[in-house]
């Protein structure tokens, strides 16, 4: 390197070193501005995101309520008669087996008792059942009770009005039915046994958990969800039938495809509210 380049060098560092504090203040402020402004658009576009991905987790949520609301008026209107039938059949059979059989009253009373559940079976083909119209029936049963002179007849209400919540169970899971209830002002007030039971346990077990998620979305059939579980035969049943039992889940009719009900859908979004407010 020639003496001259060197000369010129060593001037432009020490010119450099001579420049005004002000300037280099001047730059370090300008630096730190735009740096301040540079986080403040990430933090925005951050902000941005999170208000997408929630409008998108809403979007998806209103998307699987609008099937699984699509699916359960046409399981409703397709199988209304069937689904009729068959609460009407089980009703008969548990009258006849349960009620006192060497009672006077017994053929007059069983009339009755299955007219009642005949006439509130219908409303499975209604859209909407509301609070009044269950209210109606349960003061129809309440002053039938009242009526009813002797010991035994406690028996025989009894198995009517466990049938006739049968039949409010089945609306509820087909959205016919859809009591408001308050939500309970206490841990202590809640219902163990029938959380563990109807909610809890039914969706306590990783494959059945499996099977009302893919429901969530669309119908299933039996294959599908075999595959979709690794689960064969009588292996799937058993957790078919434990989910349907709960009031989970629905089959369109003996070999047709498996639905979600809009009690196994609320089950479902509610562990992931859970899950969203208690994941670190």
């Amino acid at each position: 390197m020639t003496v001259t380049k060197l000369y010129e060098m060593s001037v432009l560092q020490s010119h450099d070193h001579k420049r005004p504090e002000s300037d280099r203040s001047g730059e370090e402020g300008l630096a730190d501005r735009r740096e301040e402004c540079y986080s403040r658009e990430i933090q925005e576009i951050q902000s941005e995101i999170a208000g997408l991905r929630s409008e998108l987790r809403r979007f998806i949520e209103h998307a699987n309520r609008q099937h699984v609301d699509a699916a359960l008026t046409g399981l409703r209107r397709e199988y209304a008669d069937l689904f009729i039938e068959q609460n009407l059949s089980e009703a008969d059979q548990r009258l006849q087996e349960r009620m006192i059989r060497d009672c006077p009253m017994r053929e007059r009373c069983y009339a009755a008792f299955y007219e009642f559940l005949k006439a509130s079976a219908e409303h499975i083909r209604d859209g909407e059942v509301s609070e009044e119209v269950v209210r109606s029936y349960r003061d129809r049963l309440a002053t039938m009770r009242k009526g009813g002179k002797l010991e035994t007849c406690a028996t025989c209400f009894t198995e009517t009005n466990r049938l006739f919540e049968k039949q409010l169970e089945l609306m509820r899971s087909l959205g016919v039915y859809r009591e408001s209830r308050e939500a309970s002002s206490s841990v202590m007030d809640l219902p163990d046994e029938v959380l563990v039971r109807d909610i809890l346990e039914p969706l306590a077990n990783r494959h059945r958990f499996r099977i009302v998620q893919s429901l969530a979305t669309e119908t299933q059939t039996f294959s599908t969800l075999s595959t979709l579980t690794d689960l064969r035969g009588g292996n799937l049943l058993f957790h078919l039938k434990k989910l349907q039992d709960a009031g989970m889940v629905l089959q369109r009719h003996e070999r047709g495809d498996y639905i979600i009900t809009e009690k196994g859908y609320k089950a479902l979004t509610g562990i992931g509210a859970i899950y969203a407010a208690l994941r670190p």
